[in-house]
């Protein structure tokens, strides 16, 4: 499925969300939940600094989502992501039941930048691709373009924590 138009608005929200977590101390991953209709129902950045660890936005949205939305609703519904889920957050995805996820970059192209910028993975656990985790959530991305943004602020992420 080719990302349209109108999903530009949401991938760019995804943007704007990186950069206020980045701007808070925390890494810069943004994520918004949209219905069937094309609503925006719920967003969130990353927290992991700030509040826990586990505070990703992809697990907010997927449990707003489980606690907000009928099952026929979260099939229906898309999360739309400045990064590809971690295992964590793709088996969380899963479990709620939620529809497609598109994904402005990948955690392979997330490995490729840290190791051209001299930074090592301080991740507990292994790099895993959304469909190892959830072989049958459709999923969509990288997108090119945008990609690149996230890749500026990731590397304005790892200079901060040097």
């Amino acid at each position: 499925m080719m990302t349209t138009d109108n999903e530009m608005v949401y991938l760019r929200r995804c943007i704007e969300l990186a950069v206020e977590a980045l701007e808070a101390g925390d890494a810069p991953f943004g994520s918004v939940l949209v219905d069937g209709d094309g609503t925006i129902l719920c967003e969130d950045r990353n927290r992991a600094n700030t509040v826990d660890a586990t505070y990703h936005p992809e697990i907010a949205v997927a449990k707003w989502a489980a606690q907000n939305m009928t099952p026929e609703a979260r099939a229906k519904a898309v999360v739309y992501t400045s990064g590809e889920h971690c295992a964590m957050c793709s088996a969380a995805h899963a479990w709620a039941g939620l529809g497609r996820i598109v994904y402005i970059s990948s955690s392979k192209q997330l490995g490729k930048w840290m190791d051209e910028m001299g930074v090592s993975s301080t991740s507990p656990i292994h790099s895993l691709s959304i469909q190892e985790v959830a072989p049958n959530v459709p999923v969509e991305g990288p997108i090119a373009g945008l990609d690149e943004e996230i890749r500026a602020l990731q590397q304005r992420s790892f200079q901060k924590n040097k």
